[in-house]
């Protein structure tokens, strides 16, 4: 059985601080449990929780990957971009032209996301999180289609999108030209294998399918770290 998308996962310079401004731009609640950092759930029971853990690495660019969220109406994109300035999130220019129809923010630790106009026919299934939007190749698309066992609901011109079978989020990836990578990435990808499932034969699915085990072997015995085709970080949890 594949492992399951348990959650996004924020490094932090302050934890607490990003889990209070997401949790009151999305309107989800703090999660209780032993895991380190902070972690905030969505309201259903589908889908993955966002995680929030220290890290001091310096931002040098742009990240790989930001948050898309839906607006419902033009009042709706006007809502939720004043709640995120009340809440310490800023406005930023990426080189978005005038005439675009979003609004692209960045949190008090500077990542950047969008709170996307109404009418947007390719989020219109998804949810108030519309898409994970990334920087990446069709390779990693096709990858994570077949780590996660998403369908592919986007193939067109390099650019991929997969969706849980369940509906949801959307994760997108752009195609070339794709940055360098710098350092880090601060948004990373945090699966869980099921429980009674075996956690090696399952590495080792993820291996032949394209992903790397860096040579720091960065294991702390709950999670391990893993490279997708792309160098993207991302970790893999022991069955609990």
């Amino acid at each position: 059985m594949a492992s399951q998308l348990y959650a996004i996962c924020f490094n932090a310079t302050r934890p607490s601080d990003l889990a209070r401004f997401w949790s009151g731009v999305l309107g989800w609640e703090p999660a209780d449990g032993p895991d380190d950092g902070v972690a905030i759930l969505p309201p259903g029971a589908a889908g993955f929780r966002i995680r929030f853990l220290p890290g001091q690495e310096p931002k040098t660019g742009q990240n790989r990957a930001h948050f898309d969220l839906t607006s419902a109406s033009p009042e709706e994109q006007r809502q939720t971009v004043a709640r995120a300035l009340e809440l310490g999130g800023k406005h930023i220019d990426v080189g978005q032209r005038p005439e675009e129809g979003h609004v692209v923010l960045a949190d008090p630790d500077g990542n950047e996301f969008c709170v996307i106009e109404a009418g947007n026919e390719f989020l219109a299934d998804t949810g108030f999180i519309g898409a994970l939007a990334c920087d990446g190749t069709r390779e990693v698309g096709c990858f994570w289609s077949e780590a996660l066992r998403w369908p592919l609901v986007w193939d067109q011109d390099q650019e991929t999108a997969i969706q849980s079978p369940g509906g949801g989020t959307k994760i997108t990836w752009g195609g070339p030209p794709v940055a360098p990578k710098t350092g880090p990435n601060r948004l990373y990808f945090e699966l869980e294998t099921p429980a009674g499932a075996d956690w090696e034969a399952e590495v080792g699915r993820l291996v032949a399918l394209g992903a790397t085990r860096p040579d720091t072997g960065e294991d702390d015995g709950v999670r391990v770290l893993m490279l997708d085709p792309d160098g993207n970080e991302f970790r893999v949890r022991r069955p609990r």
